[in-house]
């Protein structure tokens, strides 16, 4: 019946230290704007508006702010389900390759003859050689060019795969080198989803692969799937490329190798360009909302030093001549150099709108979609649906709760109002917890966690049941407590262990709700076993010092 004096301070002090945790979730509306208006704050680099800062001072910074995130079942937000377009990726893989293919060719002019582009369906490449009879030359040196397949299923395999028809050759990926496509695509389509969701400060998205070629985004807080899809379905594709002249004929004739692109804020203007870019969106490490030297609102950038070595060298070549800067195939400005521009930094400008030129800063930090998002569903699911489910959540955890504690009150008396506190503790430790990863809570979760009190009860019945057994064994009241609690935790551990890894395989199995049943069901195992076991034996300990009883009333 002895506790170590160290071992009651590590308790109280676990509970003490749960109860400051869970306590900003009573505040839960102005602790998550006092959070918004701090994350704010460090996206703009630590400057705060008025309005921020008092929003900010709402909270002491000095207490917890970790709140309990809901999930979209609870707080409405946006569901989208969207498909990658593969074949663009294929498409802008071939047009990176033509210049490689064009210079090694004309390198062989003498045996190949001259070369031309010619149009071909997405993911070819055909190129017609003056020289028919040099075709066997033209496919073994384009074949030289290709590179080996860097991923597990393609391990020896080849990039590209060239054939000849006549006088045409044809260059296209490899099947093992599509498959490869197709996975990094998916991957970096993912990544940059999140960055951009992450970059207006969404908490707790859900963004995940669904089958070969589509992404799940459900994004909790959120007005509405229209506002979500404006962030995130843009593709950002920025590049730099030389300008080779300017129509308002949107039906002129271009040579091969060059495109005609419209003046993204210039009526009937079309600009021909070089199809490369000198440098692209993808050696952008920042961009920042700025204001020009005329105070309009533009984009700072700022290139890594293999794009500014790129940019610096082609200012410096090409002074006098103007230069294309090109969003998602429109041309924003088409500014004249005027002098070299070393550093690898520069400002777009345009027509912006202060609003347009911070989304624009947005998507060039999260990078360019390396593909188009076609949206297949969409849903807005508005907060009303969400307080219907707390509420129900509130009206079952509540009424399990009042069960619990008057089925234990009737059954053990004194020992049921020990269990009764306990199973308090168990409620604030696991939401303390929540709060302190940062975990989402869903409706699923909820019943994790009504769930768990059941199972929190039984840890205390089974100790009780054993006391009473050694009650009747002829036990005194001190030995009978202590039996109790040491003959029950093996039973305890055993019952808690094997559920506890039915929560760790329906989270590394599961997705979604399962995954927020999960989380919610492991972690109250683990704090219903510290409750049930080490505070109410804590808490019957103090009581037995201060009464000594000479019998129990079980």
């Amino acid at each position: 019946m002895q506790i170590d004096l160290w071992k009651r301070i590590v308790i109280w002090g676990l509970v003490a230290l749960g109860l400051l945790a869970a306590m900003p979730n009573l505040f839960y509306s102005r602790v998550e704007r006092h959070n918004d208006a701090v994350a704010a704050i460090e996206r703009q680099g630590g400057t705060a508006t008025p309005e921020q800062a008092a929003v900010a001072a709402e909270w002491p910074s000095w207490l917890p702010s970790g709140i309990v995130n809901l999930g979209l079942d609870l707080r409405g937000g946006a569901h989208l389900l969207a498909e990658v377009k593969l074949d663009g990726v294929y498409a802008d893989r071939m047009n990176g390759f033509w210049p490689e293919v064009r210079d090694a060719l004309r390198a062989e002019r003498a045996t190949v003859g001259p070369v031309q582009r010619l149009d071909a369906p997405p993911g070819q490449l055909k190129v017609r050689i003056g020289n028919p009879e040099g075709a066997p030359r033209a496919v073994a040196v384009v074949r030289d060019l290709a590179s080996p397949i860097v991923s597990l299923t393609g391990v020896g395999s080849s990039d590209i795969e060239v054939s000849a028809q006549g006088d045409v050759i044809t260059v296209q990926l490899s099947e093992a080198e599509k498959q490869a496509t197709d996975d990094r695509a998916i991957r970096q389509s993912l990544e940059i989803v999140r960055r951009r969701v992450d970059e207006v400060g969404t908490r707790e998205p859900t963004i995940q692969r669904q089958g070969s070629d589509r992404i799940l985004i459900e994004v909790p807080g959120i007005g509405s799937a229209a506002e979500l899809k404006a962030l995130i379905g843009k593709t950002a594709r920025l590049t730099f490329q030389p300008v080779v002249g300017r129509t308002g004929d949107a039906k002129a004739d271009v040579p091969s190798g060059d495109r005609l692109l419209p003046a993204l804020n210039e009526k009937d203007v079309y600009y021909i360009v070089e199809d490369r870019a000198v440098v692209s969106g993808e050696e952008l490490t920042d961009a920042q909302p700025a204001y020009d030297q005329n105070g309009r609102p533009a984009v700072n950038f700022r290139f890594n030093p293999s794009g500014a070595r790129k940019f610096g060298d082609y200012t410096a070549a090409h002074i006098g001549e103007p230069f294309a800067i090109v969003l998602d195939g429109e041309v924003i400005s088409a500014p004249v150099i005027q002098s070299h521009i070393a550093g690898g930094s520069g400002i777009i400008t345009g027509n912006f709108t202060v609003e347009e030129s911070t989304q624009l800063a947005v998507l060039l930090r999260a990078g360019a979609l390396p593909a188009e998002l076609t949206f297949l569903e969409e849903r807005t699911i508005g907060p009303e649906l969400g307080q219907d489910s707390i509420e129900a959540g509130k009206i079952a955890s509540l009424v399990a709760l009042a069960a619990l504690i008057l089925f234990m009150w009737l059954v053990y008396g004194l020992f049921g109002i020990f269990a009764n506190i306990a199973l308090t503790i168990n409620l604030v430790l696991i939401f303390a917890l929540l709060s302190t990863i940062g975990a989402t809570l869903t409706l699923p979760g909820i019943a994790g966690i009504v769930l768990t009190m059941g199972m929190a009860v039984d840890a205390n019945v089974l100790v009780f049941e054993r006391i009473r057994e050694e009650l009747r064994a002829g036990r005194g009241p001190a030995r009978a407590i202590e039996l109790g609690y040491e003959r029950a935790l093996s039973a305890i551990i055993d019952a808690n262990v094997t559920s506890f890894l039915v929560a760790a395989v329906l989270y590394v199995m599961g997705a979604g709700p399962v995954r927020g049943f999960a989380v919610t069901l492991g972690i109250g195992i683990l704090t219903s076993v510290f409750s049930a076991y080490y505070v109410t034996r804590s808490m019957m300990v103090a009581w037995f010092d201060r009464r000594r009883p000479k019998t129990l009333e079980i």
